[in-house]
């Protein structure tokens, strides 16, 4: 595995961000329920104040460079706040494979335990390397949402994933 250190990032990171966020939205639109146009479109200093009010972890490579990203949101209302939901979820392709986004995920987890009861994400159903990722960090499926994306004039069912914490 390469060597990687994850942080939280904050709005000092958004550039680096946005440019990872950016390659995930252009290259795998089906993955994302934001689209390429509308995050393009978003002004940096929007998503500065994104990182600073949420919580998303990086992981950086030797070099400082910005591989990876995965993020964390736990709902405000009282009825909802017992579960948390991981989003946005990519790692730059020359990462793959090197074990980066099991850290992630893991950060995540990390994080979410003792904060919620349950851990919430989806995944295009076309994306066995992440359903296989989830599977063994202990997410199981608890529903199909079909046609739950379309991009352009193509539809992508996603599965519906849940961690007991």
């Amino acid at each position: 595995m390469a060597p990687f250190s994850i942080r939280r990032l904050n709005s000092c990171d958004a550039e680096a961000y946005r440019e990872v966020r950016l390659d995930g939205l252009l290259k795998h639109p089906e993955a994302f329920g934001a689209s390429y146009d509308d995050e393009a479109g978003r002004p940096l200093a929007v998503t500065a104040e994104r990182l600073d009010g949420g919580f998303v972890l990086g992981a950086f490579d030797r070099g400082e460079k910005l591989m990876g990203v995965a993020g964390l949101a736990i709902p405000t209302a009282v009825k909802a706040r017992h579960k948390g939901t991981l989003w946005g979820m990519y790692v730059l392709p020359e990462a793959r494979g090197s074990g980066l986004s099991r850290l992630l995920v893991d950060g995540i987890i990390a994080e979410a335990r003792g904060r919620v009861e349950r851990l919430l994400l989806t995944v295009v159903l076309s994306n066995a390397a992440a359903l296989n990722l989830y599977r063994n960090a202990g997410f199981v499926e608890y529903g199909l949402e079909q046609r739950a994306l379309r991009v352009d004039d193509a539809y992508f069912d996603e599965m519906l994933m849940a961690l007991p914490l």
